[in-house]
């Protein structure tokens, strides 16, 4: 299911009010990172178009990019079959990660 204002009650939040949203390139399907969505980010994120998150380690509103630049412009954004998952396909502007590389999920372990 597509998500946009009109049906977003229909989602399955958690105990704690929030969704995780894979993010992917929208171009060449690379999974980009995992994040976390509240009610009100998802309205900012569908309202002005790029990835706003709740950040669980914050406990704040974060819009991907406002210090970095890094931002992530949204194509769409879809539900799985339970509603409890999102998939944000976004255009990514430089890297996504933290950490400076383009994914979150480089490969490396340890």
């Amino acid at each position: 299911m597509t998500i946009n204002a009109e049906n977003i009650g229909d989602l399955k939040y958690n105990s704690d009010g929030l969704i995780p949203a894979i993010i992917q390139d929208d171009e060449n399907g690379e999974v980009l990172m995992l994040a976390y969505l509240n009610a009100e980010s998802l309205k900012i994120s569908l309202a002005e178009r790029r990835t706003c998150f709740w950040s669980r380690s914050r406990r704040e509103l974060w819009r991907k990019g406002e210090t970095s630049g890094h931002i992530q412009r949204i194509r769409s954004i879809t539900t799985d079959c339970d509603r409890d998952t999102l998939l944000i396909k976004v255009d990514q502007t430089g890297p996504a990660c933290h950490l400076g590389t383009r994914s979150c999920f480089t490969g490396v372990v340890g």
